[in-house]
């Protein structure tokens, strides 16, 4: 699916009791590991949002994980990568994107670490690649001078459709013919159904919305390829975890907290919460959409990452030529230090 203002927050004078982190899921307490015992260097972070739809962190705020840090909304976006560019140029203190866009970027040279998985493919959260009933497209052959609808370039749906294009036999100059079309989620399916376009990558909400209306049907699906893994995480700055330590300790802890508390608290709940935290913010949003809210998708217990949801992308990127081989490795690359599951089994 789907990721600049110069630096300028005050420092919080602000006395945090050193504690523990206690979730209860299933009816079990767990312990999670204890804050830092620092105030959080930083009293806000800038961040960019998703029309209609909340992040962990937002939930977390919510929640009151997040205390006394605050989030500072500057806009929303629809693309991974051009969130994690924002962290780089300094306009947004995090961001997030697809875990391949983040391999990238890094192998760019750029100062970004990757601290929580934040979504995913499981059985419930997953991307379809649809065309409508009726279309003469059957294969991977037949998408040879065919136009795909995707969030944005260079992304989890481009590395999912040239992975399914690669495993399906089509060369090079074969996989070139077919031409990704870059069109907002929220226009995607009425762009399919006026055949502006020949397939349309749909996921969560505005799959299954789709589907209610009929007439369309998947060619292929990312958990099909992948199966269930988490796709993304959030980035902080090498520079902002090392002036800020507190704080992006705090961010990660009320992060996880919040996906544990999604995965743990009836769906009924969870969606009613999502809706309180749209209308209390006052943009003008539909909350129709988190309706359809199924699950996290977020593989790792807190968002715990794992090492081969960096290598499957370094290797993909070696095999594609657009890194070289053994230029990036997988230690170091990302960190769950301030992951309070860290010692715990996914």
């Amino acid at each position: 699916m789907t990721h600049f203002a110069k630096k300028g927050c005050t420092t919080a004078i602000v006395l945090l009791l050193a504690s523990s982190f206690l979730l209860t899921a299933c009816g079990k307490t767990e312990a999670t590991a204890s804050a830092s015992g620092g105030a959080p260097e930083v009293t806000e972070l800038r961040y960019q949002g998703g029309v209609g739809s909340v992040t962990f962190p937002e939930l977390a705020d919510d929640l009151g994980y997040l205390a006394p840090l605050k989030l500072k909304f500057i806009g929303n976006t629809i693309s991974g990568p051009q969130d994690i560019q924002a962290v780089v140029t300094g306009d947004t203190d995090f961001g997030g994107a697809f875990n391949g866009a983040i391999v990238k970027l890094i192998s760019a040279k750029a100062p970004i670490k990757p601290v929580i998985a934040y979504y995913g493919v499981d059985e419930n959260t997953w991307t379809g690649y649809y065309v409508l009933d009726g279309s003469p497209i059957k294969s991977a052959k037949d998408l040879i001078g065919k136009k795909i609808a995707v969030n944005t370039l260079g992304a989890h749906h481009e590395f999912v459709i040239k992975e399914y294009l690669h495993r399906a036999g089509l060369t090079t100059e074969e996989i070139k013919q077919v031409t990704l079309v870059v069109v907002p989620p929220v226009t995607t399916e009425q762009t399919l159904r006026a055949e502006q376009i020949d397939v349309a990558a749909l996921g969560g909400v505005l799959r299954d919305k789709a589907l209610e209306r009929g007439g369309i049907h998947p060619l292929f699906k990312d958990i099909d390829l992948f199966g269930t893994f988490s796709a993304g995480s959030y980035v902080l700055t090498d520079k902002f975890i090392k002036a800020n330590p507190n704080a992006s300790r705090k961010f990660v802890e009320a992060t996880a907290k919040a996906i544990e508390w999604a995965r743990t608290t009836p769906r009924d709940e969870v969606v009613a919460r999502y809706e309180k935290i749209i209308n209390a913010r006052g943009r003008k949003e539909d909350t129709s959409n988190v309706k359809f809210w199924k699950s996290t998708g977020v593989a790792g217990k807190g968002g715990l990452i794992s090492d081969k949801e960096f290598d499957t992308w370094i290797h993909w990127l070696v095999n594609e030529g657009v890194i070289k081989d053994g230029q990036l490795k997988i230690k170091g690359l990302y960190t769950n230090e301030f992951n309070p599951f860290v010692n715990e089994k996914k």
